[in-house]
């Protein structure tokens, strides 16, 4: 693709700076985009998730996930008095095409949606062999697919279950944060099609961002905390029998 001399007179000047960057399919390295200034991450507010599934699909979409693996999925917890430390769990296929009605009794029924959270201090980084696996200095998790072996020592050593062994390419797979996306000042696909706003691209680093006025007001938790794998996927209004 090239671009003519009247394209480049219309572009802004930082834009026309960032084109070759954006052309080669290496946007971090614009210089439009300062991965030190950014330290990214996502709010999922429970209430508002309504369990459609268009998170899953978009993100199989976008991202050309392959039938039977999931970047992201949601959950519905049937929660009781009787069962509270072992709720019903049931996500059929991902929860991409939604869930079955629900059955009226005296539990409460809501959707909690996975991926991966990006921790700062991820235990699949710790243990792959090659440094395939690595935290970028916006603090997104990512897979150099180029330098994976395919060994799934990521795999087992994440907590959350948010990889997988890509069943064609025989690498590491996972969710991204659509960095192609974030990188180029776009959401995620699952936040774009989210019709409730249950997720939120969150930017820690940006004082203006609205996630610190959310913080201040809520309190917000993140998955297996005891692991201390400082998670960046924050939840508003977590059960506690989640897991």
């Amino acid at each position: 693709m090239n671009m003519t001399r009247r394209q480049m007179l219309v572009l802004l000047p930082a834009a026309a700076v960032a084109w070759e960057s954006l052309l080669a399919g290496t946007p971090e390295s614009s210089p439009n985009y300062e991965q030190t200034q950014h330290w990214w991450g996502m709010l999922i507010d429970i209430p508002k998730c309504i369990g459609c599934g268009n998170c899953v699909r978009a993100c199989q979409s976008e991202n050309d996930v392959p039938d039977g693996y999931f970047r992201t999925w949601v959950e519905r917890y049937h929660v009781t008095d009787t069962n509270l430390a072992n709720p019903e769990v049931i996500s059929p296929d991902g929860g991409k095409h939604g869930f079955p009605a629900a059955v009226e009794d005296s539990g409460k029924y809501f959707f909690v949606p996975k991926m991966c959270n990006h921790c700062a201090d991820s235990p699949c980084t710790q243990v792959c062999p090659v440094g395939a696996t690595f935290v970028g200095p916006d603090g997104v998790v990512l897979v150099d697919q180029k330098y994976c072996l395919g060994c799934a020592y990521c795999v087992q050593a994440c907590p959350y279950g948010c990889r997988y062994i890509h069943p064609t390419k025989r690498v590491a797979d996972k969710c991204t944060l659509c960095y192609h996306r974030i990188t180029k000042g776009l959401t995620t696909a699952c936040c774009e099609a989210c019709p409730t706003g249950a997720r939120q691209l969150v930017d820690l680093k940006n004082p203006k961002d609205p996630i610190h006025a959310f913080l201040k007001t809520h309190a917000v938790q993140v998955l297996k905390p005891q692991m201390a794998t400082g998670a960046k996927a924050f939840y508003n209004e977590l059960d506690g029998s989640v897991r």
